[in-house]
């Protein structure tokens, strides 16, 4: 094999050689055409690799010579210089510093020998001439390699200094450091800024970068007054009212949303319902109150982690957790968890690093310098979490919360205070003997029971697929079933067996942590079966069971409180009920055992325990069977089953087995010696003997009294929390990023080539969450945790943190980041044209704390920002795309602001901030186009119809028509730039769509209110309503001239007034007493016009 390669080799060298015999001289004349053909803009300096050659190795080179070892060819790596400088496997070198006729590289870029040419002809990327320069003049020059300036961390800068010779471009303009790098860079290419913008023009466009909405008539009026006395105080003024404004959180927040995909349902097939809006509110609210950028990082990621969390850094977890969850029917959990945490770190990488980290989840990074490990590596810190759901408080729900523990604690204290805590009244002689012989007794019982070890757990019909964890316990996740039934099959021994115990477990994978499924984290179990079948024998044999008991029941009660009762040949069926644990061996499908403790209990283990009629004396290798059926999930598309999520299953073989009357954790914790036990544990053990104890009990009873006054909450949050160390996953290198090919175990690490790991956070973590599990539960780490990735991502070492986020406000300001791949810093990434503005942007956002509003403040003081947006011919010649910004911001504002800037000058708009989503009126034919038609979406009405749309419910199988029409993204991925599209679609969805015409039909009455006593007075406040301006005498004339003709048109009957004005054939407009049904007519249909042209849909 190696001599075969060797001849291989060999005979490549020689075609080489002979090659470059015959037609070197062909090659030398063609370079030096190209040279004196071509004109480089860096002729007489220095080629700049990050600028000059590494777009090149990225675009060309590096898929075949890059960092990826699985589809390298011949060992070349073209991303580093010792690999490019050194002998490859032909022999030849691919560089030879400071000869360029020497090295293999460009010999290859320039021959015509298809065998030989790179890029290969089949991948038709040939390079241009001007790259072939490029490359000659960069080896001439020693091919200097430069690390990729992304991956470098930002510097600080010293500002340019602008001199005032040029009277072109006078020194005053500078208002910020923006303009001084700014114009530094246009004076490169001979460029001057231009002239600032309209008072007018810039009033609208400061009011729709900061707040999103335009100004009314009276705030313009107000910022003019004050721009005639003192421009710079005015404008200044202006911008700190907006940055204080509650609408500024809504507006900024819809970036961070993008990335983060927020929707309101799941996706995938059935795209159920969820609670997530407590999350995008979390966001507003941290906009708003300017929470630092890295700490704004570190509680989405890691904020159930933090010292003394809060609701809302819990809240803030739900970041991660904003991603699709597959509910379908069948399917493998495991699986669509992978895919879950594969997007979670997509969302990471464009969100916070950007990079494409996704190319790490099946190999070695074609482009960046990323390892499929060190992608793993990532990967393990979110892989050591449960994906969990969370209650979310009021204010006032809050506030009766603290109250409840203050009041808990308080008793703890008198206890305390008569030598009664757990620890001592276990110590105390007089009680000490009599916990002694408690211990003994129940630590008896406990070690009565068997846990089944079962071989096999099926979901009857196979839409769910139950899954046997480490401690035998049975895990039901993925498809909601409303009605099932499932089975678990085992061969334990079964000679002498009382009783089964039925184990309802809690998880923190299940709805606030279960046991149940239900929206409640709540079960029902209808019946319960066991059946048995013996060796040699075909067919399983019931076994009666007797004298139910639990550690807890509900009384009964109705299922549903108004549930219709139904017929079956004519006869009436029974309603059904949940209730006592006798329920659940009645035989009936009508009766289910259901243990809802209330809102303070709710989320424990629960236990059932049943007997065997007779004690069980069957012969070995008998087979046992346990069944239970679930028949009691009220309707609701999977959202109110009460499946069980976690259970598992034990038998005795004491007589008359029973439940105990305390907590499970007590029975679990019985069975190992106290030595053995975490505290956790222990303390369980003794609250459950504590209540045993006449003198104590109605201390505890108190507490457990004051539990029950826990309130309900209204709404959650999908959240992330950390799992205990005992159950720590192990994370594996994937084989080509499948999900059940695992490969090697890798801990979590972080990239070796970005900045270190964060120093020991010292008494912040050893006070964390995850310090108390370890000390919980008995098991000890010194791993990096989550929140040490959290801590990394935000460190102000990180060379892209702070970068990625000037760029993502750059890019919501003028259209177009700094670096145009927003969501990629990565190696293709070419180095900005305004390089050293970032650079300087991003270090002084560090060193104002990371402040958000501070970095918005200083670009929009500048003169950069306030220059007109007017396109010259000069400049449409050399910068068309404006990268050089010699010219200010004009594009069509995005999907939400194309609505809010309707319901806003219409007057309809309502500015309440927060709270659930809201659902616009949507045809039938689109409502029943989904596989579930959403029962729940009842068009809003009233104030809550006309909210802004960053309260849209966002639902990923059906995008809102208004919002999809103006590039708004679905959700399904991160999204860190929309595309901006203009098709007829989206002026047919302005002009028809039910809410735009509500707007037309407001903003006519309120033209007719407020708009003067004649049309021409009307013409120009409606027109100044809608683009910030007044109209110019020939806009003035076609407003005129197509009023007149639609009151002509009412007037002869083409169209009728009533049906235009108010949508109702038999409803008259309610109008001004100067004014006319006919006027409301014929300014609805101007009205319709006026909010469809460019100018009110643009940013000027």
């Amino acid at each position: 094999m190696q001599r075969a390669q060797q001849d291989n080799s060999k005979k490549t060298r020689n075609r080489i050689e002979r090659f470059v015999d015959r037609h070197g001289h062909v090659i030398t004349l063609f370079v030096l055409s190209l040279a004196s053909s071509t004109n480089l803009i860096h002729a007489n300096e220095p080629l700049d690799f990050q600028r000059d050659i590494r777009p090149i190795l990225s675009e060309h080179c590096l898929q075949c010579h890059g960092p990826d070892e699985e589809v390298r060819q011949d060992d070349l790596r073209l991303d580093l210089r010792e690999s490019a400088m050194s002998e490859g496997n032909s022999g030849q070198f691919a560089i030879v510093p400071g000869n360029a006729d020497s090295s293999e590289l460009l010999r290859r870029v320039v021959t015509n020998d298809p065998e030989l040419v790179m890029p290969p002809p089949d991948e038709n990327n040939p390079l241009s001439p001007e790259q072939v320069v490029l490359l000659r003049k960069w080896i001439n020059e020693g091919a200097p390699y430069a690390k990729h300036w992304a991956f470098v961390a930002p510097r600080h800068l010293p500002v340019p200094k602008i001199d005032g010779d040029r009277k072109s471009q006078p020194t005053n303009i500078i208002r910020t450091p923006v303009d001084a790098f700014v114009i530094d860079r246009l004076r490169r290419d001979g460029l001057n800024m231009s002239p600032p913008a309209a008072h007018d023009v810039l009033c609208r466009r400061l009011y729709l970068d900061a707040i999103g909405l335009p100004p009314t008539p009276m705030q313009m009026d107000k910022f003019l007054t004050a721009a005639k006395e003192d421009f710079s105080t005015a404008v200044e003024t202006l911008i700190e009212e907006l940055l204080r404004s509650e609408q500024f959180g809504e507006k900024w927040a819809r970036h961070w949303l993008d990335v983060a995909r927020y929707a309101d349902t799941n996706g995938y097939e059935k795209d159920l319902r969820r609670d997530q809006w407590a999350w995008r509110d979390w966001v507003i609210q941290a906009i708003n109150n300017d929470m630092p950028y890295d700490q704004f990082i570190i509680e989405q990621i890691a904020g159930d982690l933090l010292p003394n969390r809060t609701q809302g850094q819990l809240v803030a977890t739900g970041f991660l957790r904003n991603g699709m969850i597959n509910e379908e029917g069948a399917i493998l959990p495991e699986q669509f968890r992978m895919e879950g945490l594969f997007d979670h770190m997509d969302c990471l990488g464009k969100a916070v690093l950007g990079l494409s980290l996704q190319c790490g989840q099946c190999h070695n990074h074609k482009f960046d310098p990323l390892s499929q490990d060190e992608y793993y590596g990532m990967f393990s810190f979110l892989n050591d979490t449960y994906e969990s759901r969370s209650w979310v408080y009021s204010p006032q729900q809050l506030l009766q919360i603290a109250e409840i523990e203050a009041a808990v604690r308080k008793l703890e204290q008198e206890k305390a205070a008569n030598g009664l805590t757990l620890q001592e009244a276990s110590q105390n002689p007089f009680y000490q003997p009599k916990f002694a012989e408690w211990e003994r007794e129940q630590r008896a019982t406990a070690a009565g029971w068997k846990i089944i070890d079962t071989l096999e757990q099926v979901w009857v019909g196979g839409v769910n697929h139950p899954d046997e964890l480490p401690d035998h316990s049975i895990m039901v996740l993925g498809h909601p079933s409303v009605t099932g039934k499932m089975y678990v099959r085992g061969q334990p021994p079964l000679d002498g067996v009382t009783g089964l115990r039925l184990e309802a477990l809690t998880h923190h994978d299940l709805p606030f942590g279960g046991p149940g499924r239900s929206e409640r984290g709540t079960f029902a179990v209808t019946e319960l079966r066991v059946e048995a079948k013996q060796p040699g024998s075909d067919s399983w044999v019931a076994l009666p069971l007797t004298n139910a008991s639990s550690d807890f029941s509900e009384s009964e009660q109705f299922l549903i409180e108004k549930e219709d009762k139904k017929e079956e040949d004519g006869k009436e069926v029974e309603r059904r009920r949940v209730g006592p644990v006798e329920f659940l061996i009645d035989g009936k499908a009508t009766t289910a055992w259901r243990a809802d403790r209330g809102p303070g209990l709710r989320h424990t283990d629960s236990v059932a325990v049943v007997q065997f009629a007779e004690p069980l004396h069957l012969p070995e290798g008998t087979q046992l069977k346990v069944l239970l059926e679930f028949n009691h999930s009220p309707p609701g598309d999977g959202r109110f089953n009460t499946m069980l999520g976690r259970m598992r299953f034990a038998l005795s073989y004491a007589p008359g087995p029973a439940a105990t009357d305390y907590h499970h954790a007590a029975t679990l914790a019985l069975q190992k010696p106290a030595a053995q036990r975490s505290i956790a544990e222990q303390t369980a053990v003794l609250t459950a003997w504590w209540q045993t104890v006449p003198e104590l009990a109605p201390i505890q009873e108190k507490i457990h009294s004051l539990q029950r006054q826990h309130p309900e909450a209204t709404t959650s949050v999908l959240t992330l929390l950390a799992r205990e160390p005992s159950h720590q996953r192990r994370t594996r290198v994937l084989d080509r990023g499948v999900w059940d090919q695992p490969q090697h175990e890798v801990a979590p690490h972080f990239p070796a080539f970005l900045h270190s790991p964060p120093v020991e956070q010292g008494e912040d973590a050893a006070n964390s969450p995850e310090a108390d599990l370890s000390k919980n539960s008995g098991v000890r780490t010194n791993r990096p945790t989550r929140l040490d990735f959290a801590r990394w991502l935000a460190d102000r070492r990180s060379p892209l943190t702070a970068r990625v986020q000037v760029n993502r406000l750059w890019q919501a300001i003028f259209g177009t980041g700094l670096v145009q791949t927003a969501e990629d810093f990565g190696s293709r990434a070419p180095q900005p044209e305004h390089f050293q503005l970032l650079e300087w942007l991003a270090v002084d956002f560090m060193n104002q704390g990371w402040s958000n509003k501070s970095l918005i403040r200083n670009i929009l003081n500048s003169a950069t920002y306030q220059q007109t947006s007017r396109l010259t011919a000069e400049l449409l010649e050399v910068d068309p795309q404006n990268r050089l910004l010699a010219r200010g911001p004009r594009f069509r504002v995005e999907a939400e602001m194309v609505r809010d800037i309707a319901l806003s000058v219409s007057d309809l708009l309502s500015h309440q901030v927060g709270g659930p989503s809201i659902f616009p009126p949507l045809p039938e034919s689109v409502l029943k186009s989904n596989f579930y038609r959403p029962a729940y979406w009842l068009p809003s009405q009233g104030p809550q119809r006309y909210r802004r749309a960053i309260y849209i419910f966002r639902k990923r199988s059906m995008p809102d028509p208004t919002l999809a029409s103006f590039d708004a993204p679905n959700a399904d991925l991160a999204c860190a730039r929309r595309t901006r599209s203009n098709t007829p679609l989206s002026a047919l969805v302005s002009l028809n769509e039910p809410i735009f015409v509500e707007a037309a039909r407001a903003m006519a009455l309120r033209v007719l209110r407020e708009g003067g006593p004649n049309d021409q007075q009307r013409t120009d406040f409606a027109f100044r309503l809608c683009t910030g301006r007044k109209p110019k005498s020939a806009e003035r004339s076609e407003i005129l001239t197509l009023l007149k003709l639609q009151r002509q048109r009412l007037a002869d009957g083409w169209l009728s007034i009533n049906e235009v004005a108010t949508g109702d054939p038999e409803q008259v407009p309610s109008v001004p007493p100067d004014a006319t049904p006919q006027d409301a007519a014929a300014w609805t249909i101007t009205a319709r016009v006026l909010l469809n042209l460019d100018e009110t849909l643009s940013k000027n």
